[in-house]
C-alpha cells in the first residue's frame, strides 16, 4: 500500500514497529495505516498516513486520525511535501495550521517539507 502512495514517506516496514500505529481494515483488507509517536506533555508527531488508492475521500484517512486528534489540549505536529496539495488542503480541513517550511528535508525527489500543526481546545 505504501508503494502505491509515492508522496507518502517510504520506510521500511520494520521501522513502523518502533512508533505506534493504527490500521483501518474494510471487509477484510487494509484500507490505510497511520503511524505516530507521543512526544511529551499533550504532544505527538504524526509520521505517516497511507490510504489504499481506491479508498481515498471515503473518510478513512479521517477515521485514523480521529483518535490522535480528538484528545482535549493535544499537539499534533507533521511534515508533508511541498508539492503534496491534496495533503495539505487534507489537513487544513482538519484544522491543522502551515507554521514552517524544512528545505530539502524529503529524497527521491528533493523536495522541501511544510511543518504544520494542529492544537485541539
Amino acid at each position: 500500500m505504501q508503494s502505491a502512495s509515492p508522496q507518502a514517506a517510504q520506510w521500511p516496514v520494520t521501522e513502523y514497529l518502533q512508533y505506534q500505529f493504527t490500521v483501518s481494515v474494510s471487509a477484510g483488507a487494509v484500507t490505510g495505516f497511520l503511524v505516530w509517536r507521543p512526544l511529551s506533555g499533550g504532544e505527538y508527531e504524526l509520521l505517516n498516513l497511507v490510504v489504499e488508492p481506491a479508498c481515498r475521500r471515503q473518510g478513512v484517512g479521517r477515521e485514523l486520525l480521529d483518535g490522535l486528534l480528538r484528545g482535549k489540549g493535544n499537539t499534533v505536529f507533521l511534515e508533508v511535501r511541498e508539492s503534496n496539495l491534496a495533503a495539505r488542503n487534507f489537513y487544513k480541513s482538519l484544522g491543522f495550521k502551515e507554521v514552517s517550511v524544512r528545505k530539502k528535508y524529503y529524497d527521491f525527489p528533493v523536495e522541501s517539507a511544510i511543518v504544520m500543526k494542529f492544537h485541539s481546545c
